[in-house]
């Protein structure tokens, strides 16, 4: 059975863009931060300053998770680390030159939520994660260009999957993007791989999240004893970027922006 995805309306899309610019700046600010010597912590709490002073509030601190045994997330924005697909803790890990970062932050913003992720490198880095990080950006330019009106959710995950396959990397099979709105979390799922149906129609108005993880080596991954931080199975490197779009007639448009 097909999921019915509800758009928004132009009052709506306009409060995103507004939840999306916020997101936006704080990448903005971090983007000197990101540098060898400097804790993990310290950038959270960069975001976490911004994010009160703009009058918003943070999304993932003290998220809850899958069950109510599940430890709530102890930080504002996910920190992870080379190896670390998603999800890692900002903790009192300190950066070290050579390593990538993905940051994943999400806000609420007079009642709409933005969401988006970027890997940064922390100074200098070898040319395998230059080019990685390459792949991954385009890998999510080219799942947002499949984001058409009158196309499908589906076309995004095999043109993600299409493009990584020609780059002999591989694309994390079950993290994938999600609709947002008033929640963090809304229908639809939106897959980052090829799915044997197109899936649910694109109408202008629905807005969700494009976040292929990518990695250099296996799709496989584990979790942590922390519950939260999920890791390469291979241990190999792994980068993450993510926008918030909507779709419409003249195309997608991306929210988290400046």
């Amino acid at each position: 059975m097909l999921v019915r995805i509800r758009p928004k309306n132009d009052r709506a899309i306009a409060k995103m863009r507004d939840a999306g610019r916020l997101v936006a700046e704080c990448f903005a600010l971090l983007q000197e931060s990101v540098q060898p010597g400097v804790p993990l912590i310290v950038l959270d709490k960069m975001v976490e300053d911004y994010i009160a002073k703009q009058g918003a509030e943070p999304l993932y601190k003290g998220y809850q998770g899958s069950s109510a045994e599940h430890p709530p997330f102890p930080g504002v924005i996910c920190a992870s680390i080379n190896h670390e697909i998603c999800h890692g803790i900002p903790d009192n890990r300190i950066l070290k030159e050579g390593d990538t970062i993905g940051i994943d932050i999400g806000l609420k913003y007079r009642g709409y939520c933005g969401d988006a992720c970027y890997t940064f490198p922390v100074g200098k880095v070898s040319p395998q994660a230059e080019n990685l990080m390459a792949i991954g950006k385009e890998a999510l330019k080219v799942g947002i260009e499949a984001a058409q009106a009158d196309g499908y959710l589906h076309d995004i995950g095999a043109a993600i999957n299409d493009y990584t396959d020609s780059k002999g990397v591989s694309v994390v099979h079950e993290w994938g993007g999600h609709g947002i709105g008033q929640s963090l979390h809304e229908v639809p799922s939106v897959s980052h791989i090829r799915q044997k149906s197109r899936g649910p129609k694109l109408r202008s108005g629905i807005t969700f999240t494009v976040e292929p993880m990518i990695n250099a080596g296996t799709h496989e991954w584990y979790l942590l004893n922390d519950g939260w931080t999920v890791v390469t199975a291979d241990g190999a490197l792994s980068v993450q970027y993510e926008h918030t779009i909507t779709v419409t007639k003249n195309g997608p448009e991306i929210l988290t922006t400046l």
